[in-house]
């Protein structure tokens, strides 16, 4: 169970400015229900829909906690000890709301759990001497996060509670050579307004020194942009970008004149040169080389063909011994010498065993 004070305590709290500030207006403006001076004897005569207000008038402290949707569990319990059986477990329905005693249906999808916290304080103290309450997260829903720009597959993913950045990046399929990792853009919906906060990650720092703080927990709803540099990284933190922000593992098929082909498991972003030692290497005198093949399946369909020479011990860099991806293929094709001695194999010889089987029958006919 995570309660508020400790969800802001673990919560990293990003410096978001917020896109349209929407108005604050009063959110105790629901409608009153009957009152009394216990609960017992207090029902509402019939149930009540209570809208969440579009914004709150709230300390900074609650602008970045975490944003209550459908699915997620909560356990509300009150200080007053007679007002005990009012509270118990409180799960956000699909339609974004809540039955509550005393109060019927209460909107909560898109409050934070401060906000949350304040507005049901409020509907309660029209029925409770003591409405003081708090409101925890026990089990918080799945989180469905956007993750654009510069990575190998962008779209809209669904994540598990608490991921980060870092996951999510790796989630789609790590970054591309032209990601700037100094520069993430993180978007976040700022309430039921529509209004998102923006916020700017480098993750070099965390990758580098370890400031979690630019690794933040992800809400429902957010938006990661990896942003294209236009000049290039520094090659040690290309080199760390690309071994952190990355899947565990890829799969590239070698295929012709290596003495291992077949499709490989290898780490992600590893380099051409090294998926050629995995295969094996080159076969000697057969391979050519100079004009190793590799072709990769582009995010439209489309596929793209490049050559590089076998070089073994070469830098990861992009014009001589590129980072590979999923379901990369790369073909060594026939050398000359090769191509020689295949035709000789398949040409010559079975002439030769032709010209000694007329010899033979020629040689049995003379006798």
């Amino acid at each position: 169970m995570i309660a508020l004070g400790a969800l802001m305590m673990a919560a990293p709290l990003l410096p978001l400015q917020a896109a349209e500030p929407a108005a604050a207006r009063d959110p105790f403006s629901g409608p009153a229900i009957a009152q009394g001076n216990s609960p017992s004897n207090l029902q509402p005569s019939a149930p009540t829909r209570f809208a969440a207000p579009d914004s709150l008038s709230l300390p900074s402290v609650y602008s970045d906690l975490y944003v209550l949707g459908p699915a997620d569990q909560l356990l509300l319990n009150f200080l007053d000890p007679a007002a005990k059986e009012v509270g118990g477990p409180v799960e956000i329905l699909p339609d974004g709301t809540s039955t509550l005693a005393l109060l019927g249906s209460v909107q909560l999808t898109g409050l934070t759990l401060g906000q949350a916290s304040r507005w049901l304080t409020s509907l309660y103290s029209k029925q409770l001497v003591r409405p003081q309450l708090i409101l925890s997260l026990t089990k918080p829903r799945p989180v469905q996060v956007s993750v654009l720009g510069e990575v190998s597959r962008p779209g809209l993913y669904p994540l598990s509670s608490f991921s980060t950045p870092v996951s999510a990046i790796q989630t789609a399929g790590g970054i591309t050579l032209n990601a700037d990792i100094r520069q993430i853009i993180l978007r976040r919906p700022a309430g039921s307004s529509g209004s998102e906060k923006q916020t700017v990650l480098d993750l070099a720092q965390l990758l580098q020194a370890g400031n979690q703080r630019q690794n933040p927990i992800l809400f429902d709803g957010d938006t990661i942009i990896v942003t294209r540099t236009e000049k290039p990284l520094p090659s040690e933190v290309l080199q760390i970008g690309l071994s952190n922000l990355s899947p565990a593992t890829i799969s590239v098929t070698v295929v012709g004149e290596v003495k291992q082909p077949g499709t490989l498991a290898v780490p992600a972003n590893t380099p051409l040169q090294e998926a050629l030692l995995r295969a094996g290497g080159p076969v000697p005198w057969r391979a050519k080389k100079n004009d190793i093949e590799l072709v990769r399946l582009n995010r439209n369909g489309t596929t793209t063909t490049e050559f590089y020479s076998y070089q073994p011990g070469q830098s990861i860099s992009k014009g001589f011994n590129p980072p590979l991806r999923d379901r990369d293929m790369i073909i060594v094709r026939r050398s000359y010498y090769g191509k020689t001695v295949d035709l000789v194999n398949e040409v010559v010889l079975p002439l030769s065993s032709l010209g000694n089987l007329f010899f033979q029958y020629g040689y049995y006919n003379n006798r």
